[in-house]
């Protein structure tokens, strides 16, 4: 693969003063930046550019030569360029696109009216579109910025306005110098918004900002987080903010999640609005995603990965410390269960397949920066990894090494030597030894243990799912242990031990390892199960490992039958989702199965029925006065799985309860699962919920709308579904990953949504080409497709795209995934038919 050459080494910038003037209703917008910097090497140096028309360009107010070259680099020259210090002014002109990067415009319904505001996105090498730059994370500068604007706006930047002015029919705005900086973390947005404002212990001013089409009531909850957040990270990183404000904004059109730009952190409105009538699913989401951005504040702000290889210095930790705040700010939430229960499960799926990249990744071309935003592996794993460091070294030193590391390289870049080094002085341990396997490795590792009257052994292997190269890596495995007769960590082939009674290892989940315990102690964990002396992570991390098992072939998915009867009186939410996931695998193997008889899945509907019917007795469809938060949300999960087993009557009723109620003023928990209701049985008029759709301005009711629609088994309705992607005004592009998603999981939907995407590769492309997603099409394919006849499809169908190092990977890897799916759904089907044959016999019997 060709490599590129990094702009740094030509030209060091120590400041950037831009002036840039934004013609909104022209589309454009005009610049000129002055960089004062070193010039590296005598003759000439280079910056990045791209889709910029440059018009001038002078070094010391001498004129100097431009030319474009591959890889965005604009090179100037000039006769007698010395190395050192010089001072760099480019006039450029460039275009606002609807590419949701660089600056483009947001989209929103006010009174009836289409109303805009514009936002900047330059994560990960996107500052180059909108002014001339050193667009590397290891060029860190001051920025002086000065906006011209329309008047009668708001403009916002990453710091507090120096002075604003307004002329000629234009408002200038000049923001204070930054601190040093990447310029990937630059920001602004300009239009009519709204906040709400509040201060943390120290002073730091913090607003949350929104569009007038969304409630001040949606603001309070993101701006308590926030603040309280930014008092927590003071206190556990011992380094203060080091800003004098923190901006939050809901932007109606962005891309990604949230971007953590330093002072001014921009977010999906569904990521940070969330009002009185918001589920506690989202009002927990929302406050995840503030920690998350706000733990970037200090891991990626102020110190800074050297170079975007080590983007999980970012990510993990990130990952990390969100559920970290979330604990300490709201402990009755228990989000280490959820911690378990999501990220976990993320990564170890990911990471099951031959091929998925370690968290560690080199990068060797531009387009492959994009594929390192790998949820599962640099966040979802990278922060399971890091939370096993923690046990491993204990809160206190993992605390004293953060702000060891904060303080040596505050305004710095670093590498994972650097976080490595500071941890093992605060621990005394030899971190760089124990972590870079972990890092550096893909996979995780399989214990399986054997168990005699003479004692145990324990072995590991790497585990996969799918076809493989068989490997002989080995990792440090933290046992966690139940019983002090183990070693602290197991990291050869085999350990033999004299133990001859049940014991288990990653004890809480708090190791990175599934297990296979031989029969006897499997006895024993699912009688803890029963009795309920497990904890709540210990059932969820337990079915999980069962999953996972049964698809890899060490076990088989028939067997979760007998282990879900364990968790008929389960009551916990958390562990509920795991059982909902397990009954998922079920479903999908017998969707799937060629083999299977129309009474197959009906018979696995009547297992549901079986298993949830206590919990349904329990809760039913309506709140109880003073119930937990847990059941309100667990109300939801069984809900769902009480309408796809068809439990007697609760369609009816659950259709009553839609018709007589405004969608609005639907219980939040159920909305999505009444909606979904609607569009299977009763013949919902799907126009006009898209219509309702396209007009709605809460994100949690069209999150809802979404997964209500896309349960649609009607081929007519869903291909007007799929016609609806591509047209912006139903729904956003930002949101077309979410609908492909859930139309690939529903088996009924699932042929027309993959042939829409081939259909509609050149949009796609169009659309998403430059953005850091454009990978989830062949992953969330590869998720869901089948058939030996749709992995013939895939394969012809994404050859020409294996050149394309944003693709590659995820190509390569779904390739495997769907080739595993038929192996285990031929595998498994006879055994599972069977023993739904005998669930079935003996709950008649």
């Amino acid at each position: 693969m060709q490599t590129f050459s990094r702009l740094l080494t030509t030209f060091t910038p120590h400041n950037y003063a831009l002036r840039l003037a934004l013609d909104r209703p022209g589309r454009s917008f005009r610049g000129t930046v002055t960089i004062t910097g070193t010039v590296q090497h005598a003759g000439s140096l280079s910056l990045h550019a791209k889709d910029l028309t440059i018009t001038q360009a002078t070094i010391d107010d001498k004129p100097a030569t431009y030319s474009h070259h591959e890889h965005d680099e604009l090179r100037l020259t000039q006769p007698g360029l010395t190395a050192g210090e010089h001072t760099v002014q480019i006039n450029f002109t460039g275009t606002i696109t609807n590419a949701m990067t660089g600056l483009y415009p947001c989209y929103y319904q006010h009174n009836g009216a289409t109303c805009e505001l514009l936002a900047t996105q330059f994560e990960s090498h996107h500052a180059r579109e909108v002014f001339p730059c050193i667009d590397e994370p290891s060029a860190k500068a001051r920025f002086d910025v000065t906006l011209i604007t329309e008047p009668g706006v708001v403009v916002l930047g990453n710091m507090p306005i120096a002075k604003q002015t307004e002329q000629d029919g234009a408002l200038t705005t000049t923001f204070h110098t930054t601190p040093v900086m990447s310029s990937y973390l630059l920001a602004w947005v300009v239009g009519d918004l709204h906040k709400q404002t509040a201060h943390t212990k120290q002073g730091v001013e913090v607003n949350v900002w929104a569009t007038p089409a969304q409630p001040a009531s949606s603001l309070g909850f993101a701006l308590d987080i926030a603040t309280r957040c930014i008092d927590f990270y003071n206190d556990y990183f011992g380094i203060p903010y080091p800003l004098p404000k923190c901006d939050h904004v809901a932007l109606p059109d962005f891309s990604s999640g949230a971007m953590e730009n330093w002072g001014l952190i921009t977010y999906r409105e569904i990521a940070l609005l969330a009002g009185p009538r918001s589920s506690l699913e989202t009002k927990r989401y929302v406050a995840t995603v503030i920690c998350h951005e706000l733990a970037h504040q200090w891991f990626g702000n102020l110190v800074t990965m050297a170079w975007w290889d080590d983007l999980w210095l970012n990510e993990s930790f990130a990952t990390l410390m969100e559920y970290v705040a979330v604990d300490a700010l709201e402990p009755d939430w228990n989000i280490w269960r959820d911690f378990a229960s999501n990220e976990a499960v993320m990564a170890m799926r990911r990471d099951s397949l031959d091929g998925v990249q370690p968290v560690h990744l080199p990068v060797n071309h531009p387009d492959e920066i994009s594929t390192l935003f790998d949820g599962a592996i640099v966040y979802a794993k990278g922060a399971k990894l890091m939370r096993m460091l923690q046990h491993y070294i204990g809160d206190d030193a993992f605390r004293r090494g953060l702000t060891d590391y904060f303080t040596t390289h505050a305004y710095h870049n670093t590498s994972g030597a650097d976080l490595w080094r500071a941890l093992g002085t605060s621990s005394g341990k030899d971190i760089a030894g124990f972590m870079n396997t972990w890092i550096s490795q893909p996979g995780l590792p399989l214990v399986t243990i054997t168990s005699s009257e003479h004692g145990a052994q324990l072995s590991q292997q790497q585990f996969f799912i799918g076809p493989y190269t068989p490997s002989q890596r080995l990792w440090p495995i933290p046992l966690a242990s139940t019983t002090p007769q183990l070693p602290q960590v197991f990291d050869t082939k085999q350990l033999t031990t004299s133990l001859t009674t049940p014991f288990f290892i990653n004890n809480e989940d708090t190791s990175y390892v599934i297990t296979h315990y031989p029969d006897s102690f499997m006895t024993a964990r699912l009688t803890e199960i029963a009795d309920g002396t497990a904890s709540e992570i210990t059932r969820l991390q337990f079915l999980n490992e069962q999953i996972l098992l049964a698809k890899a072939g060490i076990t088989s998915l028939a067997k979760l039958l007998p282990v879900l009867r364990a968790y008929q009186h389960e009551t916990n939410q958390t562990v509920w989702s795991m059982i909902s996931l397990a009954i998922s695998e079920l479903r999908r193997l017998v969707e799937d199965d060629p083999a299977a008889q129309p009474h197959t899945e009906q018979q696995l509907r009547q297992v549901v029925r079986t298993i949830i019917r206590p919990q349904f007795e329990r809760l039913g469809l309506t709140p109880h006065d003073n119930e937990s938060d847990n059941d309100r949300i667990l109300r939801g999960t069984i809900t769902s799985l009480a309408l796809y087993s068809d439990l007697p009557n609760v369609r009816q009723a659950a259709h009553r309860m839609y018709t007589s109620t405004p969608l609005a003023a639907l219980d939040p928990e159920l909305r999505a699962s009444l909606i979904a209701n609607e569009v299977r049985y009763f013949d919902a008029a799907v126009d006009t919920l898209l219509d309702h759709y396209a007009a709605e301005t809460d994100s949690e009711i069209q999150g809802d709308l979404a997964s209500g629609l896309t349960a649609a088994t009607n081929p007519q309705v869903i291909t007007t579904i799929l016609d609806a992607m591509t047209h912006s005004q139903v729904i956003r592009p930002q949101d077309v990953f979410r609908w492909f998603a859930y139309l690939m999981r529903n088996h009924a939907s699932r042929q027309l949504t993959w042939q829409w995407l081939q259909d509609n590769w050149a949009w796609v492309d169009a659309t998403f080409g430059g953005d850091k997603s454009l990978d989830t099409f062949p992953r969330y394919s590869a998720n869901s497709l089948a058939t030996a006849t749709q992995l013939q499809q895939y394969r012809q169908f994404f050859a020409p795209h294996q050149t394309n190092p944003s693709l590659a990977r995820a190509i390569t890897i779904g390739q495997a995934e769907i080739e595993g799916r038929i192996d285990y759904i031929k595998r498994d089907g006879p055994a599972v038919r069977q023993a739904l044959d005998e669930f079935t016999t003996a709950a008649t019997s």
